[in-house]
């Protein structure tokens, strides 16, 4: 059997709050660019940031290092928080959905809700899943599918089609118990990044982001993307 496929979610950030949004996430919060990763550029990004997302792409260099990492991984297992909230991605193309999902997830103790919020009702009923099933749940959960749809069509680029091979990957990294996680619904567990704080949290989350860009120097496709408080 063929699993899903969804359009893919530009990497606009006003199409993500808009898309929270529509899940009934209150605005308290936003996302908003990273424009650069020197101090300066870093300095103008509104504060607190609980979740940073990093959209990047899927070169052999980085297929082949993610094979190595999960080996090694395996073989020697580093200790994740159960209050870690991760989900699988089965869905093809939905990796923009399921970054805002892990980034939200991850922060609810910060984030506010509607009262018939269907993010926040996915998340509860969600909550005591195993990733795979989480997954599962989200390709029946027509609320995110259909505003997931309507989003993927919002951005300003054209959204490709459906059967169109997307090399680009959304993964999030969050603050969980002073640990940076790494989610990204193609791997098979949360990598942690060491420690981080509230107010180091960017960062050092941006210096994960720079390893990543090291890694393949010849691509420019990469933008990261800040959940900040709302500054206005």
């Amino acid at each position: 059997m063929d699993c899903p496929r969804w359009l893919p979610l530009e990497s606009n950030p006003e199409v993500m709050t808009k898309f929270v949004s529509c899940l009934g996430m209150r605005p308290t919060w936003q996302f908003g660019d990273v424009y650069g990763l020197d101090p300066e550029l870093l300095s103008i990004v509104p504060r607190p940031v609980c979740a940073v997302l990093l959209l990047f792409p899927v070169t052999e260099k980085y297929e082949a290092f993610k094979q190595e990492e999960e080996d090694k991984l395996k073989d020697q297992p580093q200790e994740v928080s159960p209050d870690v909230y991760f989900i699988k991605q089965t869905i093809g193309n939905a990796c923009g959905t399921i970054g805002l999902i892990h980034a939200v997830a991850n922060n609810q103790k910060h984030l506010e809700f509607e009262s018939d919020s269907p993010l926040k009702k996915f998340l509860e009923q969600t909550s005591k899943m195993t990733p795979e099933d989480r997954a599962t749940f989200l390709e029946k959960d027509e609320s995110i599918r259909v505003t997931h749809e309507s989003s993927a069509q919002e951005g300003q680029t054209e959204a490709p089609s459906l059967d169109e091979k997307v090399n680009l990957h959304f993964i999030a990294f969050v603050n969980v118990g002073g640990r940076l996680y790494e989610l990204d619904g193609r791997k098979p567990f949360p990598v942690v990044h060491g420690n981080t704080s509230e107010d180091t949290f960017l960062e050092d989350a941006v210096e994960v982001c720079k390893i990543f860009m090291a890694r393949d120097p010849q691509e420019v496709r990469f933008t990261i993307i800040a959940l900040s408080k709302d500054s206005y």
